[in-house]
């Protein structure tokens, strides 16, 4: 008989891409490309490509409650990811499991403007999302447009008010947050993390590549794949490794040809390049 395998767990709580690049298809590859095994909560579904969201179909919140009661009862779950939610009452479901405590360390991607611009969270959420979610989960993930509807404020325009952001939404919530800098311009796309141990700023090279659809995913589910490797570690330790993965996969998504995404519109990354290095 062959010997038990003790393997991390990581949960998303997303919604499905028809088009597999970004949303809870993206959490799985992110999950699996980590050696970590991922269980998922479905809270909407897209009928999307890459050109764009054609359709979205929220599901009733009650059903995701189910979803979540059935994962959290049987299944030792060691890190949450949390993504598209779609509406308040997604929101308050998962926020009463959040509250609960079985899911590990939470990072929470608020998802509410695809890459390819499509808006994907219905604007009644996004008071939940701020008042109800936020406080109690881990870490946040915004971009540079989604820190700013979280703050009510203008957008970020440079890295200090980036920086300015991401420390005034940590002061407001005490939640660690990392906002994501790509939406800014220069060969270095920078993130900030600020979070109980001050800040960190990631910085890596510019990659020039169409293929973008589904990196907020990617990064929020390294993220979470790195938690539940490393139980204890600070997310300024977890982050750069996090970083790492999701600089490769942009790398090597200018190679992947899927869809319309090598034509211009917004290809999806490539999860699972180590499979495809030489060697």
């Amino acid at each position: 008989m062959s010997a038990r395998v003790d393997v991390p767990v990581a949960l998303t709580i997303a919604g499905s891409d028809s088009g597999g690049g970004a949303g809870v298809q993206a959490d799985l590859k992110t999950f699996a490309a980590h050696g970590v095994f991922g269980a998922s909560v479905l809270t909407a579904l897209t009928a999307q490509n890459t050109r764009g969201v054609h359709g979205v179909h929220v599901v009733p919140a009650a059903f995701v409650t189910e979803q979540l009661d059935a994962v959290l009862s049987d299944i030792a779950v060691h890190a949450t990811k949390i993504g598209m939610l779609a509406d308040a009452r997604v929101v308050a479901a998962v926020a009463d499991a959040v509250a609960g405590g079985a899911g590990g360390p939470v990072v929470l991607d608020p998802v509410m403007v695809a890459t390819s611009g499509d808006r994907l969270l219905d604007p009644a959420a996004v008071a939940a999302v701020r008042e109800d979610l936020l406080p109690i989960v881990d870490l946040v993930t915004p971009n540079v447009p989604e820190a700013a509807v979280l703050l009510d404020a203008a957008p970020a325009t440079d890295l200090d008010g980036v920086r300015a952001q991401a420390r005034e939404l940590f002061s407001r919530t005490g939640t660690a947050v990392l906002v994501k800098g790509g939406h800014l311009t220069g060969p270095e796309s920078v993130d900030v993390l600020v979070g109980p141990s001050g800040e960190t700023l990631l910085r890596r090279p510019r990659v020039g590549t169409t293929a973008t659809h589904g990196t907020g995913c990617t990064l929020s589910a390294a993220l979470a794949a790195q938690a539940a490797l490393r139980p204890g570690a600070g997310w300024e330790e977890l982050a750069g490794p996090a970083r790492d993965y999701l600089q490769s996969a942009l790398l090597a998504g200018r190679d992947l040809h899927v869809g319309s995404g090598h034509d211009g519109s917004h290809g999806p990354l490539d999860h699972a390049f180590a499979l495809r290095e030489p060697g």
